[in-house]
């Protein structure tokens, strides 16, 4: 580990090793922080989030709950000093995989690599954002985000490792909690980016101007696509931004 603020998150989720296990610290850690992020601004979701931050919250005492600030701040502090999978790499630095049946994250240089290939030259995504204003992609495997801006993925660890590092880099991003391959889909993330930014009016405005393809249902924050105070008992229906093509494909803008 060459990284110095990857030594610091390792060392801090290790000092809750004594007490409780650590791949359970580890996926309640991103799982209260990516409620942390969600409840401010996702008003749909807020009471169900809320009580389960609460359930977690009471497993724990106070100092573990203090290191689950300080590990929060080491990991925005990394993606400060750059965009990176920190958490991917935590994951593998605790050794955690090995429990987590196989589930290995691909090397950020390995993805890299890969977003190269498929967006294609600085020139071609120039002339993509000219366009469009904006660039589009789906990943249907997301585990921690490594690789792309909207996401799914069938671990809910990894949706929320994946939800956190995009709301850090403020990347407007849907991400789901399902199956792409069965195309069953239960839950759904918003970024405070995406909801920031109007982007449910933006993609629909681009799909009216056939510059791209949008939602197709109705944002999550109900009235309008703006930023709205956190009044959690103002919304009482649910709704989703994603839905399914007849040819069986899956549509999140």
């Amino acid at each position: 580990m060459n990284n110095p603020r990857l030594k610091s998150i390792v060392k801090l989720f290790e000092t809750c090793r004594y007490s409780h296990d650590l791949y359970t610290v580890f996926s309640d850690w991103c799982e209260c922080v990516a409620i942390s992020l969600s409840n401010p601004i996702d008003l749909v979701h807020f009471d169900k989030r809320e009580a389960r931050y609460l359930e977690i919250a009471r497993k724990y005492d106070r100092p573990p709950m203090a290191t689950f600030t300080q590990i929060m701040g080491e990991v925005t502090m990394a993606m400060e000093d750059r965009p990176q999978d920190i958490l991917g790499a935590t994951f593998h630095a605790l050794e955690l995989h090995n429990k987590a049946k196989g589930q290995f994250f691909t090397p950020y240089t390995v993805c890299q690599l890969m977003a190269r290939m498929l967006a294609g030259s600085q020139e071609d995504m120039r002339a993509s954002i000219e366009k469009r204003g904006f660039m589009l992609a789906m990943e249907p495997a997301a585990g921690s985000g490594a690789m792309i801006v909207a996401a799914v993925d069938i671990d809910r660890r990894a949706v929320d490792m994946a939800y956190i590092q995009f709301s850090l880099l403020h990347i407007p991003a849907i991400v789901l909690v399902g199956d792409s391959l069965a195309m069953r889909f239960h839950e759904e993330w918003h970024t405070l980016a995406h909801i920031m930014g109007g982007w449910n009016a933006k993609l629909r405005e681009a799909q009216r101007e056939g510059k791209g393809a949008a939602p197709t249902l109705t944002p999550a924050v109900p009235g309008n696509d703006s930023l709205q105070p956190a009044q959690p008992h103002a919304v009482k229906s649910e709704s989703t931004s994603f839905g399914v093509e007849k040819t069986g494909q899956l549509r999140l803008f």
